[in-house]
C-alpha cells in the first residue's frame, strides 16, 4: 500500500477533495479495510490507506478550512463532510484507482466480503454511490 498524500490533483477548482478516477470506500474496522486491501494489491498497486486522524486533517481540511466563503458546487462538500463524520467515529478508508467500470466491479466484490460504511467513485463530474 502506499502512503496518502493529499496533492492539488485530488482537489476540485474550488478546493474540495475531489479525486477524479478513484474509489474512496470507508470501513468501521481497520482489519477490514487491510483484508481488502490486500487482496486488491495484486492487480492494483496504487491503493491508499486513510487513518482517521487523516482523514480529519488532510481531507476535512481540504473542504472546511477554506477562508473562501464560497458554497460548493454539487455534492463534494457533503461526501467530504460525511467522511469527516466517519472518522470521528473511528472509520478508515482505502483510496484505490478504478480505470473502468470492470475494475469498479472487481475491487467492489472484494469490498462486499467484509462490512463497509460509505463508497464513493470519483468520476470527471459525478461522484457514484457504490454499494
Amino acid at each position: 500500500m502506499k502512503n496518502f498524500e493529499l496533492t492539488p490533483k485530488m482537489l476540485s477548482l474550488g478546493g474540495v477533495f475531489y479525486p477524479t478516477g478513484y474509489a474512496f470506500i470507508m470501513f468501521p474496522d481497520v482489519k477490514d479495510a487491510t483484508q481488502v486491501a490486500r487482496e486488491l494489491e495484486a492487480d492494483n498497486d496504487g491503493i491508499m490507506l486513510l487513518t482517521p486522524a487523516t482523514i480529519l486533517e488532510q481531507i476535512g481540511q481540504a473542504d472546511d478550512q477554506s477562508d473562501v466563503a464560497l458554497p460548493s458546487v454539487g455534492t463534494e462538500g457533503a461526501t467530504v463532510r460525511k467522511y469527516v463524520d466517519l472518522a470521528r467515529e473511528g472509520h478508515h478508508a482505502l483510496m484505490i484507482p478504478v480505470p473502468s467500470r470492470e475494475a469498479t466491479e472487481r475491487i467492489m466484490a472484494v469490498v462486499r466480503q467484509v462490512p463497509f460504511s460509505y463508497a464513493q467513485k470519483y468520476h470527471m463530474l459525478v461522484i457514484e454511490d457504490l454499494e
